[in-house]
């Protein structure tokens, strides 16, 4: 089927703070924490006549015929976690914090997936938001009905790649008693602390971090990290950095198998996951083969 170019609310939910999740409850727990987590936003999604687009990792990508629709599941999904989410585990209340980023705007849809400028604007749209935040462009908030509009505020300017002006943003505020309050200048990406991921092979260090936020390992020696490894692919495996956290997407023949600490091995082709933790990849070999060239990763901050 050709691409279909469709103006579109394009929404995304990520858990916030998933990292500290993971070190306060375990990888087990933790999985299914935010596995119960993603399960009630693609209820309320669809309740609010949308389309889950795909999961990845503690991410949610969805769209929605307009932005009244898109701004409605946002507010109800910051409510539901409220009431769903965050019971006791194990005795202890854990609570799950989202944030969520919105844009109105053109978009391709193409084999089950959307992309272009809508897409993209929302994605930066999200890397702005802290958890407990719903953050969007003026030009969605201009699309929405007047008891919706009411509750918005802008918040700041910043630049978009890709585009020569800066675009306001805006906060829809989804909480009467809402004790966030935000200055102009508050989401400038320096007041993030730093994310890190050290990349380690033999006797090479390579940091993926926000100067650096993507690494090539492969057969290949034009590689960012070249692999000694006979089932390698030349371009074999990426490693991104994502609104502050890490993915692999492995692009290769014969797969890449990734060993996260505490968890069992993964198997990758053609497919993607975000990398918690420590642990270890090898290009083409399963760990039971007992493969001699390893990658290893660790998180720094």
């Amino acid at each position: 089927m050709a691409p279909k170019t469709t103006n579109l609310a394009i929404l995304f939910a990520d858990v916030s703070g998933s990292t500290k999740l993971f070190e306060t409850l375990g990888d087990a727990t933790a999985r299914i924490k935010v596995a119960d987590c993603l399960e009630t936003l693609s209820e309320v999604t669809k309740t609010h006549h949308g389309t889950v687009i795909k999961t990845i990792g503690d991410e949610i990508m969805c769209t929605f015929p307009n932005a009244d629709d898109a701004a409605s599941a946002a507010c109800e999904m910051h409510e539901a976690l409220l009431e769903d989410i965050t019971e006791g585990t194990g005795g202890e209340a854990t609570v799950i914090k989202i944030r969520v980023g919105m844009h109105f705007g053109p978009a391709i849809q193409e084999g089950g997936d959307v992309f272009g400028d809508a897409v993209n604007v929302a994605a930066r749209m999200a890397a702005q938001a802290k958890g407990g935040q719903i953050i969007t462009t003026q030009s969605t908030i201009d699309l929405l009905k007047p008891q919706l509009r009411a509750s918005t505020r802008f918040v700041d300017r910043a630049p978009i790649k890709g585009k020569k002006e800066e675009i306001e943003i805006y906060e829809i505020i989804w909480q009467e008693e809402d004790v966030t309050r935000m200055a102009t200048g508050l989401l400038v990406e320096e007041q993030k602390p730093q994310v890190q991921l050290k990349v380690r092979y033999n006797d090479q260090e390579v940091f993926v971090n926000r100067e650096r936020s993507q690494l090539v390992m492969g057969r290949s020696q034009t590689c960012d990290l070249p692999i000694n490894e006979k089932l390698a692919s030349r371009q074999h495996v990426r490693i991104e950095l994502r609104r502050d956290k890490f993915f692999i997407i492995d692009q290769s023949t014969n797969g890449t198998h990734v060993l996260i600490e505490g968890a069992e091995e993964a198997f990758l082709r053609r497919e993607e996951m975000p990398l918690h933790g420590n642990g270890k990849i090898s290009l083409g070999r399963g760990f039971s083969e007992n493969p001699s060239e390893v990658v290893s990763f660790s998180h720094e901050t």
